[in-house]
């Protein structure tokens, strides 16, 4: 299988990339330190309730959205587009590869570099913290981990896809950080915008149940929502909720992460190969 081996091609350049120890060793400090605060400072580090392992795996998902975001952008933005403007995607295709190959490849390399190095600081963190508390829930653990695994493989193909769009590593930084910015920093304000507009420019008192589906659209948030939705008494447990409580749809639930995470994974397949198939390398 030759995307078999662009991938690990791919895994081995990618994991020489000094931004991405770099950044691997900031999450691992940071993981380390948030789950001292969570276990010894609860009062300072804001979390509720009495503490516990549930509470603790819930309390790293929102810096594991954050680490697989940026740990994304910078392994995967100059995947396609950095070879394309040097010239060796050319010298990559020379050889029995199809685009598809190199493209699914990239996709799979990275998505693997990441989920390597987030793997470590999620059981480094989650290790310390079992120290700490003196207990550990290993179907939990292990379903946390594998869930952030899978997320990291969903970031890697939207960063990669948007590599594929472009033959400039300044166009593709340009929308993998535009796309940060737009669906993980400034979304919570989208829904209210949406609503505002299609309601004649004024809030409604009870919000329409499509707004829910709008909320679930960042994948950080599908993220989460599926997080609840694979551990729902670890979640009950951890005092973890989703917003679909307010609203009455019989999609408004936490499962609904899982379909937003596969639309996030076939739409920006589907695009970074149609383009980079049809360029004129």
């Amino acid at each position: 299988m030759s995307w078999v081996a662009v991938a690990k091609k791919d895994f081995r350049d990618a994991v020489q990339s000094r931004a991405l120890w770099a950044l691997l060793a900031v999450f691992v400090l940071f993981s380390v330190l948030t789950t001292y605060a969570y276990v010894e400072l609860p009062e300072a580090s804001g979390a509720t309730g009495e503490v516990s392992f549930a509470g603790l795996l819930f309390f790293l998902a929102g810096i594991t959205g954050l680490f697989v975001a940026l740990a994304a952008i910078i392994v995967g933005y100059k995947s396609v587009a950095g070879e394309r403007e040097l010239g060796s995607i050319k010298l990559l295709l020379a050889l029995p590869h199809t685009r598809g190959d190199v493209f699914v490849g990239k996709v799979l390399g990275r998505g693997a570099v990441i989920a390597a190095t987030l793997g470590v600081g999620l059981l480094v963190g989650l290790g310390f913290g079992a120290a700490l508390l003196g207990t550990v829930d290993v179907v939990p653990l292990v379903t946390f981990v594998l869930a952030a695994v899978v997320f990291a493989v969903v970031y890697a193909t939207i960063v990669v896809g948007l590599s594929a769009t472009t033959g400039s590593t300044s166009r593709a930084t340009t929308l993998a950080l535009g796309f940060f910015v737009v669906f993980e920093l400034a979304w919570d304000v989208v829904p209210l915008a949406v609503v505002y507009v299609v309601n004649g420019f004024s809030l409604p008192q009870q919000q329409p149940d499509w707004m829910y589906v709008v909320m679930q659209i960042p994948p950080s948030s599908a993220y989460f929502s599926a997080l609840v939705a694979l551990l729902p008494d670890v979640a009950d447990e951890a005092n973890a909720q989703t917003q679909a409580a307010g609203f009455d749809a019989f999609y408004a639930t936490p499962a609904i992460g899982f379909a937003v995470l596969a639309l996030w994974i076939v739409v920006p397949l589907a695009i970074g190969y149609v383009t980079f198939n049809g360029t004129d390398l």
